[in-house]
């Protein structure tokens, strides 16, 4: 775990603010180790992963991120008046801490600002999980396919991770939840940009029914060679097939 520098301290956990495209300013929470995560997507900004796993368990003291929180917002109260969210993210996939649900209510104890969790949709197939973050005010979900193949070639999943899976508990996820879920689309040329591709993930999208749809393309592009940003025309075609909740971010 590295040290985060947020100003006056330095911080193991909490890092930020920064500027989020989908959240505005965002406040995050680091819940595991660098790179400990249950994908090995191909654009990732972060790189490869180093531990790759479904495993749920407390990889971080809930206890120690609390007490950061609880520093950061007594020390920055000006910076904490514009913070929009506080964000579970990080670099790695937040809900692979088992008290990631736990952590949810105490942050809403601590602070009336609302709490994101950013994750990349493999374990809500978990009815467990699922219950666990029901009280986040926003859930930001990754789902770039609806096909099997071109799942396991742009974010190479844990070995079981089915992606008719992944987007049913999307759908279950949408009929238990009461806040906002944005659905985000990460478009990498000539991998999972096919017309016919998207019209199929266009499907999953109508029976997940987000609040909104975030489509976007790699900014920074990472060192692997086959990861290349879509032009904007194929985005354009893209955002006219996944409909009117659609935007390009």
């Amino acid at each position: 775990m590295g040290v985060f520098n947020t100003g006056q301290f330095p911080m193991k956990y909490i890092y930020g603010p920064l500027h989020s495209r989908r959240l505005g300013s965002s406040l995050g929470i680091n819940l595991t180790p660098f790179k400990t995560c249950s994908f090995d997507c191909v654009y990732c900004q972060l790189g490869r992963t180093t531990v790759k796993t479904i495993e749920r368990k407390e990889y971080v003291n809930t206890v120690e991120i609390l007490e950061e929180l609880k520093l950061w917002l007594q020390n920055n109260s000006q910076d904490a008046k514009s913070v929009e969210y506080v964000t579970l993210s990080g670099a790695g996939e937040p809900t692979l801490n088992i008290n990631a649900g736990s952590l949810i209510a105490q942050i809403k104890k601590i602070t009336a600002i609302p709490v994101a969790v950013i994750t990349n949709s493999g374990s809500l197939s978990d009815p467990v999980l699922r219950r666990e973050i029901l009280s986040a005010d926003v859930i930001v979900s990754t789902l770039n396919t609806a096909d099997q193949a071109v799942f396991e070639a742009l974010n190479r999943p844990c070995e079981g991770i089915k992606i008719e899976n992944v987007i049913q508990g999307l759908a279950d996820l949408r009929k238990e939840y009461k806040g906002r879920i944005l659905l985000e689309v990460m478009i990498v040329k000539d991998i999972n940009d096919s017309l016919e591709g998207i019209r199929k993930l266009s499907e999953a999208v109508e029976m997940i029914n987000p609040n909104a749809v975030h489509l976007n393309s790699p900014v920074r592009v990472p060192d692997d060679s086959r990861v290349q940003s879509a032009d904007e025309k194929r985005l354009k075609k893209i955002q006219n097939i996944l409909g009117d909740r659609c935007e390009i971010v």
